[in-house]
């Protein structure tokens, strides 16, 4: 198993390193959220374990920067912040796990060992269908250059339809995965959150990507 370490302290990426060495692993050291970014596309690494405050490039914009660039190693986050703010932010910038400092050796070794056995999530933290991009950290969307402002709910119901781009979604799917377990299926919501996607995302841009299918339910075309 050959790991990426990206940690400015020279001591902690030390202490790091030969704790994973003596357990048979091999580690590279990242000094910078820059050098971690040519060193990763440079090797394929088994896993990723990124401190959060960087020099320069974060933590954050360093995982964000993998997954754009196609690497999908899995990456353990090592933050001293212990906010679920931080943790959110972490994970939704495309990370797997995260630690926060003070960490003991025997337990970065063990999740890493986890991450391993799960394999690479090929799964990008930012959605693209077409010219539509979604980014779920920044909580943006774009129809080419331009920013387009949803609601909450309108951007919850646009990230079901982009992560399955191309597949016709029944109305009880969406929502199921737009609406909490306590809404009223009989309504028409969905119905009108799909006209205001459409005039806010289809109609100011001449496009029709979102597809009515007859008895079925909705579909966003995978071209958008």
């Amino acid at each position: 198993m050959r790991v990426l370490i990206v940690e400015d302290e020279l001591r902690m990426a030390g202490l790091i390193r030969r704790g994973l060495t003596n357990e048979g692993l091999a580690a590279d050291v990242a000094a910078t959220g820059e050098d971690a970014l040519w060193m990763a596309q440079a090797h394929e690494y088994d896993a990723i374990v990124l401190d959060v405050m960087l020099p320069g490039l974060t933590g954050f914009d360093t995982c964000r920067r993998l997954r754009k660039e196609g690497v999908w190693a899995p990456v353990l986050m090592l933050t001293a912040r212990d906010s679920v703010e931080d943790r959110v932010a972490g994970l939704d910038t495309g990370a797997d796990d995260y630690l926060v400092k003070p960490f003991a050796l025997a337990e970065l070794h063990a999740r890493l060992r986890s991450l391993a056995r799960r394999g690479r999530p090929e799964r990008p933290a930012v959605l693209e269908v077409g010219d539509l991009r979604l980014d779920p950290a920044r909580r943006e969307v774009r129809r080419g250059e331009v920013e387009v402002d949803l609601s909450a709910k309108e951007f919850a119901l646009l990230e079901t339809f982009m992560r399955r781009p191309g597949e016709v979604l029944s109305r009880l799917e969406l929502i199921e995965h737009a609406w909490d377990i306590a809404y009223e299926t009989r309504s028409n919501v969905v119905d009108v959150y799909v006209r205001r996607l459409r005039d806010k995302l289809d109609r100011p841009f001449d496009r029709d990507s979102i597809e009515t299918v007859r008895g079925a339910g909705y579909r966003l075309r995978e071209e958008a």
